[in-house]
């Protein structure tokens, strides 16, 4: 059956991370539609693919090239992009230079993020799993922002520049020498 040919682009590992990619693009659009808590739901959705795409290719030995490029395209828009969106709309800007400021953040950490998905990739076999990350891997950096996003949606950090701050050091997390167990 095609579904389980790891030759095949649409294999069900592949499948599964596409639908991750598709989340991760709704979820932006409902972001700009200012519902925030719809895009959260989407993208917790899409972790939980990106967790089953690696279960189901390790399990059917579909692992090959196409899909590590893939699931690495995917978390890029799941967990680097569109974390970034969320936060940077709902962080409250008053001025054009605070605008400016909160862009060139984020597109640190967006550039940050491709960065180590790049280097994981370069380093990385298809199907090997290691026992540490080398640095925040970027699901974990999704997660941190979205901590960010609720300390400043229920004010317990108001301070646009702290939590820009936060989000800089989480970026330059991504590509530290930082050992974070694999699960």
């Amino acid at each position: 059956m095609r579904l389980f040919d790891k030759e095949n682009r649409f294999n069900l590992a592949n499948i599964v991370t596409f639908a991750n990619i598709s989340l991760g693009i709704v979820a932006m659009y409902f972001i700009q539609q200012g519902n925030f808590t719809v895009a959260i739901i989407l993208a917790w959705i899409a972790g939980a693919f990106d967790i089953l795409d690696g279960k189901i290719a390790r399990r059917y030995n579909l692992s090959c090239e196409f899909g590590v490029q893939l699931d690495s395209f995917a978390d890029f828009i799941s967990f680097v992009v569109m974390p970034s969106f969320l936060l940077f709309y709902a962080l409250e800007k008053s001025t054009p230079l605070e605008t400016t400021l909160a862009g060139v953040v984020f597109l640190y950490y967006i550039i940050s993020g491709l960065r180590r998905l790049i280097e994981f990739n370069l380093k990385s076999e298809a199907g090997t799993v290691t026992k540490y990350f080398e640095g925040v891997p970027t699901p974990l950096g999704a997660i941190l922002l979205w901590v960010l996003y609720l300390l400043y949606s229920y004010q317990i950090v108001e301070n646009l520049y702290m939590i820009l701050l936060m989000v800089l050091s989480i970026a330059w997390l991504l590509n530290s020498k930082v050992r974070i167990p694999h699960p």
